[in-house]
């Protein structure tokens, strides 16, 4: 009897034991009933039934694995929609959504995951040309190219899910990698024109257009002082027609004597006197004027040529008329 309880006890640790499982965090389990998949153990302590009846697979949903595809020239060179050859190189990177689906749906994920990501690659690529897939259009590519993959691994039930897709490089083949440095230093030198081009076009519209508005101003300017001008020619007059009408003789002088002020102002005077003599007096007020200016902003000159005033040149103040002599 005590050897019959012993192997019961033992039994029961060992059944203890096999049932009870701890999946750590990044951690799923994958329990199999005889070999079918009958449930999925999150993080933690559980229990099932001991081997053989039911088997538990630890499948890690948290890692980030990656995958790089174009290491042969198999499965790099790739045809454009202008039918060129492009030489492709790009890794994904991608991690398990569904443990249950990626142990048992496909027999190798990786390499479901390689031949869905080929199939994706060639079908944008050949949609596009080769200039876009190498230049600008990288990005544009690897983001349609990711959506592709995981469209394809979706279908397929695969349990993966793409994080990330990298196009590494992108290029023609080594055979025609001078001819297409070429072509692309000549699209760069076109844009470069272009970009000098537009810009010495956006300097000269601005300058122009400063010059415009400079006229304008100068024209709104002149425009203003013609009219104000007038204007006051204007009140001008009706004022004198005012005044003239009720004085038409004192107006009459007064602009006479204007008008005389504004014509002989600047002009050279002299006075003669001949009224009741033979003799004509001369006064050369010119000349005394100038002298007198430039003894108000010399002082020092003239004090140092006091001493030859005398020598000032002057008509004689005296001028006899030939007519009062016996010859006529």
């Amino acid at each position: 009897g005590g050897s019959f309880t012993m192997i019961i006890l033992a039994l029961a640790a060992w059944f203890l034991y096999d049932a009870s499982y701890v999946i750590q965090p990044a951690e799923r389990g994958v329990v199999l009933r005889f070999g079918e998949s009958v449930d999925t153990l999150q993080p933690g302590f559980n229990m099932r039934m001991p081997r053989p009846i039911e088997k538990v697979v630890r499948v890690n949903v948290e890692n980030i694995r990656k995958l790089s595809v174009g290491g042969t020239q198999a499965e790099s060179l790739m045809l454009t929609r202008d039918e060129n050859i492009v030489d492709i190189e790009f890794s994904v990177q991608y991690k398990i959504k569904n443990a249950s689906d990626y142990v048992f749906n496909v027999r190798n994920p990786e390499e479901s995951l390689l031949h869905a990501t080929e199939t994706a690659v060639r079908e944008i690529v050949g949609k596009t040309n080769m200039d876009y897939v190498i230049t600008e259009g990288r990005d544009v590519v690897a983001v349609q190219a990711r959506d592709l993959v995981q469209e394809i691994l979706d279908d397929y039930g695969t349990g993966i899910v793409v994080t990330e897709f990298n196009m590494q490089d992108a290029q023609p083949p080594e055979q025609v990698q001078d001819a297409f440095a070429d072509a692309v230093k000549a699209r760069e030198d076109e844009v470069r024109y272009k970009n000098e081009a537009e810009a010495y076009s956006r300097d000269l519209l601005g300058k122009a257009e400063g010059a415009k508005q400079r006229q304008v101003l100068d024209a709104q300017g002149y425009r203003s002082k013609v009219i104000e001008s007038s204007t006051g020619e204007a009140a001008r007059f009706s004022n004198l027609l005012t005044e003239y009408e009720k004085a038409p003789a004192v107006t009459r002088e007064r602009l006479y004597i204007e008008a005389m002020e504004s014509v002989l102002g600047s002009s050279t005077k002299i006075m003669t006197d001949t009224e009741g003599s033979n003799n004509i007096m001369y006064l050369p007020l010119d000349q005394l004027m100038r002298q007198q200016g430039q003894a108000t902003t010399q002082p020092d000159a003239w004090s140092s040529q006091s001493t030859n005033s005398t020598n000032v040149p002057r008509a004689p103040r005296t001028v006899i008329d030939p007519r009062s002599r016996g010859g006529r």
